[in-house]
């Protein structure tokens, strides 16, 4: 069981240098995302998407993790066993940081899985490629990472996480994306202490028995050594 669960969002790693996913005007990184961010794209132009993947995975890659990725891996490394990351960012900044046990809601950049035969594995050339399947042969790679329409990874676990704890955190996110969104109620009515630590307040912040705002890279170190 964790004691202490945190979720996190692109603002984390927008302090790395990640830029965030801005549904809101219908683009991410100057494409549409219904071009690059759904089956329906991948199906339409394969080379576009793998492209675009390949570039975002450069750009992780690149990135280091922030004072906010530190802290809660420091966190961990205090209270083994007793805290979990869930995660909608698609980078590896929280295991580069040192924390043990993520869960990757929508996937990984660094990953990829086989549309053939579903075998998921470590991506370490260019997707653009089409390089084969180590399990079957098929070119039928694709990013590991899910697309609107998509189910997300191990919801399941990710509910019996969050329903267990006794600190829920939500960190750099907006809180408008589900199923993560609906998270921070599960805790509360499992009687968890919800807090939103964010660069801005939720439009609804009822569930939250406290609200930190500022930086991540400000506000996480301070708040996670209290513990």
């Amino acid at each position: 069981m964790a004691r202490i669960v945190v979720l996190t969002g692109a603002g984390i790693s927008a302090e790395s240098g990640i830029r965030t996913f801005r549904a809101t005007d219908g683009l991410w990184e100057d494409h549409r995302i219904e071009d690059v961010a759904t089956p329906e794209g991948f199906a339409a132009d394969r080379a576009r998407v793998q492209a675009f993947y390949d570039q975002r995975r450069r750009v992780a890659r690149a990135a280091r993790p922030n004072a906010a990725h530190r802290a809660l891996a420091e966190l961990e490394a205090r209270h083994p066993g007793e805290v979990a990351v869930i995660t909608q960012n698609i980078d590896d900044l929280h295991e580069r940081a040192g924390s043990q046990r993520v869960l990757h809601i929508h996937g990984r950049l660094d990953r990829a899985r086989c549309e053939r035969c579903g075998t998921r594995m470590p991506v370490t050339g260019e997707l653009a490629d089409e390089p084969p399947c180590p399990a079957c042969g098929a070119r039928s790679l694709r990013p590991d990472v899910v697309w609107f329409g998509e189910a997300v990874y191990g919801l399941e676990e990710i509910f019996d996480v969050v329903s267990l704890c006794e600190e829920f955190w939500v960190v750099g996110t907006s809180g408008a994306v589900t199923p993560a969104a609906s998270l921070v109620a599960v805790a509360a009515e499992a009687g968890a202490r919800t807090v939103l630590l964010n660069l801005d307040a939720h439009d609804d912040t009822r569930l939250f028995d406290e609200v930190v705002l500022g930086p991540a890279t400000e506000t996480v170190p301070v708040w996670a050594a209290r513990f």
